[in-house]
C-alpha cells in the first residue's frame, strides 16, 4: 500500500486542516503544545488565509489555522525547504496574526494569545539536539518570563 507524502501541502491541510481530521488536530496541538496533557477540548478550524488589515500589508498563506476553546489562535506551518529569511516569516506571521484581531476601535483586552506552530523538514535550531524548541517572551538577564504569554513560537 502507497501513502501520500505528508509533508506536501496538500496532505498536511487534509491530515490537519479539515473538519473531518478535527480530532487528529486536537490530540496533535496537545502532544505538541501542552506535552500530551488534555488541555484542548475542542477548536475552530478557520480560513488559513491572512490578507491583513491593511492594503500594505503582504498577504499570507499558512497551512492550517484554528481558534481553541480558550480563544487561543494557533497558526501551523509545514516547511520543507529552508527558504532565505523563514525565521522572520514565522515571526512575520506570528505578529501579523496577533495584529490582525482588533478592528479600529477596539480595545487590547480583545487580543487572545496567538501559537505559530512551525515543523520543518531541516534543522533550524543549530544550539540544540532537541526536537521540539518553545520560545516565549523572557527576561533577558534574569530569564524570567514576560507576564502572561500572549504570543508563542513553538518548532519541531
Amino acid at each position: 500500500m502507497e501513502f501520500i507524502n505528508p509533508k506536501t501541502d496538500f496532505a498536511f491541510k487534509k491530515i490537519f486542516g479539515s473538519n473531518q481530521s478535527k480530532k487528529i488536530l486536537i490530540s496533535f496541538l496537545n502532544a505538541l503544545i501542552y506535552d500530551s496533557q488534555s488541555i484542548i477540548q475542542d477548536l475552530e478550524i478557520i480560513d488559513p488565509y491572512n490578507a491583513g488589515n491593511s492594503v500594505d500589508l503582504k498577504d499570507t498563506y499558512l497551512d492550517v489555522e484554528a481558534i481553541l476553546n480558550d480563544k487561543t489562535i494557533v497558526i501551523i506551518k509545514m516547511q520543507v525547504l529552508n527558504v532565505a529569511a523563514f525565521e522572520k516569516r514565522v515571526v512575520y506571521n506570528l505578529s501579523k496574526t496577533y495584529t490582525n484581531q482588533l478592528k479600529i476601535g477596539e480595545g487590547y483586552l480583545k487580543l487572545n494569545p496567538v501559537i505559530a506552530l512551525t515543523i520543518t523538514d531541516f534543522i533550524i535550531i543549530e544550539e540544540s539536539q532537541d526536537v521540539i524548541h518553545k520560545f516565549v517572551f523572557k527576561e533577558e538577564e534574569k530569564n524570567f518570563q514576560y507576564k502572561d504569554w500572549e504570543l508563542k513560537m513553538i518548532f519541531v
